[in-house]
């Protein structure tokens, strides 16, 4: 029973980051021990959609905790979703009207960063919402991207 638990618990862990490629990084905060604090960006393609991809910039804290997983990163997050390639517009409206697209750790258990995607059928626009939640607390901080599919430029 045990080793079923931990074998789910490293499962979920590894799954939630494999989605995201690490796009770079830059220092913000030298650590005196183990890495620096770092701004990372990401990017993931939409699961649902080909031809949109997203990029996530957030904290990831360093230290000795960072370097050994321990740490808590900050809950704030930003991004940015643009069209890279054809959007078949005939699938849109099969899509859930609110779906979750991608999640990472923000923490060993308890935080996750998250990504939404909304399909606004009137306006014929993908939203994406980023945010942070615990399951206890989360964190009203968000930041939105919005791809408009069908417009020609």
């Amino acid at each position: 029973m045990r080793r079923t638990f931990f074998a789910s618990l490293l499962l979920t862990f590894l799954a939630s980051s494999a989605f995201a490629e690490d796009v770079g990084s830059t220092n913000y905060r030298f650590k005196w021990l183990g890495p620096s604090d770092k701004i990372v960006v990401e990017a993931f393609d939409d699961p649902d959609v080909p031809g949109v991809t997203c990029y996530v910039s957030h904290a990831r804290t360093g230290g000795i905790k960072g370097a050994i997983g321990l740490a808590e990163d900050p809950g704030e997050a930003s991004i940015a979703c643009r069209q890279v390639g054809a959007i078949d517009a005939s699938k849109l409206d099969k899509l859930k009207h609110s779906e979750e697209v991608f999640s990472s750790r923000a923490s060993l258990i308890f935080k996750t960063t998250q990504v939404v995607r909304f399909w606004d059928a009137k306006r014929k626009a993908l939203i994406y919402l980023v945010y942070t939640d615990r399951i206890i607390d989360g964190s009203p901080r968000n930041s939105i991207s919005v791809v408009p599919v069908g417009l020609t430029p």
